[in-house]
């Protein structure tokens, strides 16, 4: 709690007890920031803040009247982040914060961080939550609003971590949710296309992807995939000492060679002139430069290299090819991929298994970016042997005007796929479908437990259902036999 004179050089000592700029989420004595939302001006929910207790108010608005304390600031966006690391008596200097960005394998990379450091001492905040030590909670956003970052980073040092490892998404950047962050370790993983429908062009979403490096401490690191296309181009935005890690003898890091079995892979690392043999529970050829992303970002933080592959075999990453354990002669796996290129680097690893046919349940979530969904549609279709498309969080959108942009491109030249517009029904069908040594995919969510409708968010999680049309099936096949 502090003073409302603690804040503002204002003669008023009402006290606050958070900060909030949901009014939904206000309780009484709370300070309601009036920001300016993708599609809301918070200053038209003041009354709804005041009923619900807010003691004080952040406009930037002329003219309003009420009957708590109105503190009038040139731009409450601005000032949100400002505010909240005074409330919060700086949270931000106390840790050492680990941003990851990049198009895919942003939660991967974050948690392999959080792993290798210690849950006990490392937090991670990104699209599967935000967890230390035994604690996990879902949030709502991959990189959350100033309010929630600062309360979380209070939080996480205040249960005795040093370390953030953090998923800073473009859109938070965009929207300037890390305004004044400054990052002792910045990570990317790679940049392909995506979240135009925000950005409007590749080349504004590249340069949101590069304001993490520009917010980079002079004194920091910035950890950059030589092997990337863009490459160059995020050099170019570096304040801190640039690593690199990649296939070549002059990266930092250099991936020398790995093997991947359908349990693991065999990776040979070469660092600092030692080569590390390694072998990881994660699968797959982007997730040996997920690997290296992260070992290089805690070798940079002061960690050996011989204690960090103690910890290797620990890396759990949840909804990211997460094969689950049905015990049945097919297969079943569940996985966040919703990019053309998480899609298609999925894909190819999965053929690469010993299995016979792949079936892909698979959406594309509403208002998000459309000009992406034919590329996926024909990414599916030319690599699956039979794909189902249904809805994923449409919101506002009619699913089958998403599923329709989603076949545009491909529907005339393939005819492996159908059309289920509902999610439960679509994985039920393709299990039910699967026979021995068939991979059954379910895209887009991982192990997110929600879906996002027209009016309400409803409780779901494709583990879940995946486990439950599994069951059912063998139900069904124990009264038959």
């Amino acid at each position: 709690m502090k003073k409302l004179s603690e804040l503002y050089d204002i003669d008023n000592d009402t006290l606050i007890k958070d900060i909030k700029i949901n009014s939904k989420e206000v309780e009484k004595g709370d300070l309601f920031v009036c920001t300016m939302g993708v599609k809301a001006d918070r200053h038209d929910y003041i009354e709804d803040a005041i009923i619900n207790g807010a003691a004080a108010l952040v406009v930037s608005r002329d003219n309003i009247v009420a009957n708590i304390p109105v503190i009038k600031v040139e731009d409450t966006n601005k000032e949100l982040p400002i505010l909240c690391q005074k409330f919060y008596d700086n949270p931000q200097d106390k840790l050492k914060i680990i941003g990851i960005t990049g198009t895919d394998g942003k939660t991967s990379t974050a948690t392999i961080i959080q792993t290798l450091i210690g849950k006990d001492l490392c937090a991670y905040m990104g699209t599967n939550g935000r967890s230390y030590k035994d604690f996990h909670e879902d949030i709502s956003n991959t990189t959350p609003d100033a309010d929630k970052i600062y309360k979380y980073f209070d939080d996480f040092k205040s249960n005795g971590c040093n370390y953030v490892s953090m998923e800073a998404s473009s859109e938070a950047f965009f929207r300037g949710r890390m305004q004044n962050l400054n990052f002792d370790v910045s990570v990317i993983t790679n940049i392909t296309r995506e979240h135009l429908n925000i950005h409007g062009s590749f080349e504004n979403y590249v340069m949101c992807k590069g304001m993490l490096f520009k917010q980079t401490k002079k004194d920091g690191v910035c950890i950059l995939n030589h092997d990337d296309p863009l490459f160059e181009e995020m050099m170019k935005c570096c304040n801190g000492k640039v690593l690199t890690y990649g296939k070549g003898i002059d990266n930092t890091l250099q991936i020398v060679s790995f093997k991947v079995n359908p349990k693991c892979t065999y990776i040979t690392y070469k660092y600092k002139g030692e080569t590390y043999n390694i072998k990881s529970p994660l699968l797959a050829e982007f997730n040996v430069y997920n690997l290296a992303a992260g070992l290089l970002a805690v070798l940079a933080l002061g960690f050996e290299f011989n204690d960090l592959i103690k910890k290797i075999d620990n890396i759990v990453v949840d909804g990211r090819m997460e094969l689950l354990d049905t015990n049945t002669p097919y297969y079943v796996m569940i996985d966040y991929a919703h990019t053309p290129n998480g899609i298609s680097n999925l894909l190819n690893f999965v053929h690469t298994l010993d299995i016979n046919r792949s079936i892909v349940v698979i959406g594309s979530a509403g208002e998000r970016d459309y000009l992406k969904r034919p590329i996926m549609g024909e990414t599916v279709l030319s690599n699956a042997s039979y794909a189902i498309f249904t809805y994923e969080d449409p919101r506002s959108e009619k699913v089958i005007d998403i599923i329709n942009q989603l076949i545009s491109t491909a529907k005339d030249k393939y005819s492996n796929y159908e059309i289920e517009i509902d999610r439960r029904n679509a994985i039920r069908k393709a299990v039910n479908m699967a026979k021995d040594k068939d991979m059954v995919l379910v895209l887009g969510k991982g192990n997110e437990t929600y879906q996002k409708l027209k009016n309400e968010t409803i409780y779901f999680n494709d583990v879940e259902e995946a486990y439950k049309a599994v069951n059912e099936r063998k139900e069904r096949e124990k009264i038959t036999s």
